[in-house]
């Protein structure tokens, strides 16, 4: 490497800048804030957008307001006619009875079902016949005309079959199918416009002829109300009749069921039926109130007798005994008893028991003691004989109880059999009185042909079309155009996965926007677009706000080594290094530009110098440094080519040897540009990106999806590069100056210095620069 000191002699010193620009830190992102505000900044993101798009929104507008604007103006006109019905729930009461049909407000689809009467295909049909329009050419459409085609097909396989084809049979098709298609025509022109809140509904009907408009309408109406009245009499006729046959049957059965009753009737007697259950019933009750005393007053004398028996020989007892207190023969005989007992009682006292008067007395009380016991005895036998007689009593009762009980449920049996008789009179003379009122009812109804469907409203013949109407059309046309073009904008602007503008590369990629290079345009003639061969102002301004923020992203002193590399090709990045190396010569920088894609070199043809030695030989030992080497056109800026295009440039960028040419050639440079293959394609920009200072990304504006950027920036992190920013390339400033007016100035050629002094200019940063880098 000892020929890398040769350098020296072959690199005059340059007129140098002032000390190296101080470290400054990456470029921030743009912030989306702007004067306005947030809101602002969106509405203006919207009209960025629709501006971008504005190729597609105005062909798009153009399509749809042409096409309304011809259909308007070449459609045949279409006049519609109106007749209003009014559909009342009810019929007019002219009768009070109720008729066959009972067409309820109570029920919710009774219009619904009338609406759809009005639409129905019969009612199409009928009209139709009326008015003759089966051949009408209003209701043929040529682009429809397929029914001789399937006759013609019918007619072809039938003779193919060997067949003579039946003329008959394929007029009854053709005509079926023709028929079908005049109704369907017929009923798309028909519409049935119920009135809200009202019982008004407008038929109305479309043609390009007003007369025949408005004659359907009104016959349409007036064949809805005919079919209606002709439903309503049909009903009532099959009414009439079914009623008819009933009553046959009813009298019938009225007669039998009487028959049947008063047969049973003359069997049973001829007093009816029910004086005779009346007349069991209150015997009956009299029975059974008399067993119930007969069987009380058996109870008390029962009661009188047991106690009597149950006494029998206590005198205490029987004296307290009722009937023997109410016998006034007892209550005497017991005086008499008690006299002569206290006599008695005298006479012991004075006299001895074998004394005649105490023997006489003594037969006195016997005498007494026997007239009372037999009166007693008496007594209770007169109490057993009532109890015994009180007892058959109501034994004969209760006997003839239910004999009238058996008697009761006879007659019960009976009259259920005349009950189900007499009800069977009275119900089938019910119903035979029902079906005499309906049938007249109906008769009548049949006969008052009234309706509750009546013409409002007339159709009259329409003086203007309904159709197209230019000036509703084209409103709709324009306001419609507008919204579909807006949104297809703002669709494809959604689908668009490009990189379009700076602050996208903050969004999607993560790094500082640090320029933006408009193309070169149709007017660029040159040779090769270097900032010193006479590109355009603005082009050669984007380079020098490009070179500054570069500058300025550097943190350290000393040389810098700096990787220009993108997603794919295509993308500019050997111009964006070429110029950008040409530019640090021009502040005053040493600088050397190496083409490291050495798979399709492009640098040697942007400096016209030759290819080898280059690189690639150096590398592998077939040059030396200061013989690849080559000084360019522009005052401090030499070039190292490409070389000789290896097998394995790979292998070379990630040898040893690079990496010690990288560090010599530091020492003679301050900034060193490599010019890289795209991260995509190949490895060399990642293995280079490891063992340079800083890595310029450059992206081709609506060239390079999101994604696939992302997945090369992934790739350049995975080998620890150092990322100073991105470059948006190849923006089309001139077709969208407007999307890009925050981030190009359109007052840069006030400040543009003449192409003699160009080369001698060390610009100041533009616009792009100041809001990048924060001056």
């Amino acid at each position: 490497m000892s020929e890398l000191q040769h350098l020296d002699t072959l690199l005059p010193d340059p007129p140098r800048m002032g000390a190296a620009a101080a470290p400054c830190s990456a470029p921030p992102s743009r912030s989306p804030v702007v004067d306005g505000g947030v809101n602002d900044q969106h509405l203006l993101h919207y009209v960025k957008v629709l501006y971008m798009r504005r190729w597609t929104a105005a062909t798009v507008f153009l399509v749809i307001f042409v096409g309304v604007l011809v259909y308007t103006f070449t459609a045949t006109p279409r006049y519609e006619a109106r007749t209003r019905l009014l559909i009342e729930s009810d019929d007019p009461k002219v009768v009070s009875f109720k008729e066959v049909i009972d067409e309820g407000a109570s029920k919710a689809d009774y219009y619904q079902t009338q609406y759809s009467i009005l639409e129905s295909r019969a009612l199409a049909r009928k009209t139709i016949d009326t008015l003759g329009l089966w051949q009408s050419p209003l209701l043929r459409d040529s682009r429809w005309d397929i029914d001789g085609m399937i006759a013609r097909a019918v007619s072809s396989v039938w003779n193919a079959l060997g067949h003579e084809p039946d003329p008959a049979r394929s007029a009854d098709v053709t005509e079926t199918l023709a028929q079908s298609r005049v109704i369907d025509l017929f009923l798309e022109q028909l519409t049935i416009a119920p009135i809200r809140n009202s019982r008004l509904v407008d038929v109305k009907f479309r043609s390009s002829d007003p007369d025949v408009a408005t004659r359907v309408a009104n016959v349409l109406a007036q064949a809805y109300i005919d079919q209606n009245l002709g439903y309503k009499f049909g009903a009532s006729k099959e009414a009439t009749s079914w009623l008819e046959d009933r009553l046959a049957e009813q009298r019938g059965q009225v007669q039998a069921a009487e028959a049947a009753l008063q047969q049973y009737r003359e069997q049973h007697d001829a007093i009816p039926l029910e004086d005779r259950e009346n007349i069991v019933v209150q015997k009956l009750a009299d029975l059974n109130a008399a067993v119930t005393r007969a069987k009380t007053e058996r109870l008390q004398k029962e009661a009188v007798y047991r106690q009597i028996t149950a006494a029998g020989n206590d005198q205490a007892v029987l004296d307290t005994f009722p009937a023997i207190l109410a016998n006034q023969f007892i209550q005497q005989q017991k005086s008499e008893l008690a006299n002569l007992q206290r006599e008695q009682a005298q006479l012991a006292e004075k006299l001895g028991d074998r004394h005649p008067s105490m023997i006489k007395i003594r037969s006195a009380i016997e005498a007494a003691e026997a007239k009372l016991q037999a009166e007693i005895a008496h007594i209770a036998q007169a109490t057993r004989t009532e109890y015994e007689a009180a007892l058959t009593q109501e034994r004969s009762l209760i006997a003839a109880l239910d004999q009238q009980k058996l008697e009761a449920q006879s007659m019960n049996r009976k009259a259920i059999e005349y009950g189900v008789l007499d009800r069977e009179v009275k119900s089938n003379r019910q119903m035979y009185d029902d079906l005499l009122q309906r049938a007249k009812e109906t008769g009548i109804a049949g006969e008052l042909k009234s309706s509750n469907i009546r013409v409002v409203d007339r159709a009259e013949r329409p003086h203007k079309p309904v159709t197209p109407r230019p000036l509703l059309n084209l409103s709709l046309a324009l306001l419609g155009g507008i919204v579909f073009a807006c949104g297809l904008a703002f669709f494809f602007e959604y689908m668009d996965g490009r990189i379009k503008s700076p602050d996208e590369l903050t969004t999607y990629l993560g790094l500082a926007p640090l320029g933006l290079i408009p193309t070169l345009g149709k007017n660029w003639r040159g040779s090769e677009p270097l900032v010193n061969n006479g590109v355009p102002p603005n082009f050669a301004e984007a380079f020098r706000v490009l070179r500054t923020n570069v500058l300025f992203s550097f943190a350290e002193e000393g040389s810098r080594t700096l990787v220009v590399t993108s997603t794919g090709p295509n993308e500019g990045k050997t111009v964006v290094a070429s110029n950008l190396a040409t530019g640090f010569a021009m502040a005053g920088e040493r600088t050397l530009l190496i083409d490291a894609d050495m798979r399709r070199p492009c640098v040697h043809d942007m400096f016209k110098c030759p290819q080898e030695p280059g690189l690639s030989n150096v590398l592998v030992g077939n040059a030396k440094p200061s013989e690849s080497v080559t000084k360019s056109d522009v005052p401090g800026l030499w070039v190292m080519a490409s070389g000789h295009i290896p097998p394995n440039p790979a292998e070379l960028l990630a040898s040893r040897q690079f990496r010690d040419l990288l560090r010599s050639l530091g020492e003679h440079f301050d900034c060193i540009v490599i010019d890289t293959p795209p991260v995509m394609a190949v490895t060399d920009a990642v293995v280079t990106a490891h063992v340079a200072s800083g890595v310029v990304f450059v992206v081709g504006a609506e060239m390079t999806s999101r994604h696939t950027a992302k997945i090369a920036i992934e790739q350049l992190a995975n080998g620890r590069a150092r990322f100073l920013g991105a470059v948006l390339n190849k923006v089309n400033v001139e077709g969208h100056g407007y999307y890009y007016s925050d981030y190009v100035d359109s007052g840069y050629s006030y400040y543009e210095v003449p192409a003699t002094h160009r080369h001698r200019t060390n610009s100041a940063p533009s616009s792009f620069a100041r809001r990048s880098v924060g001056t």
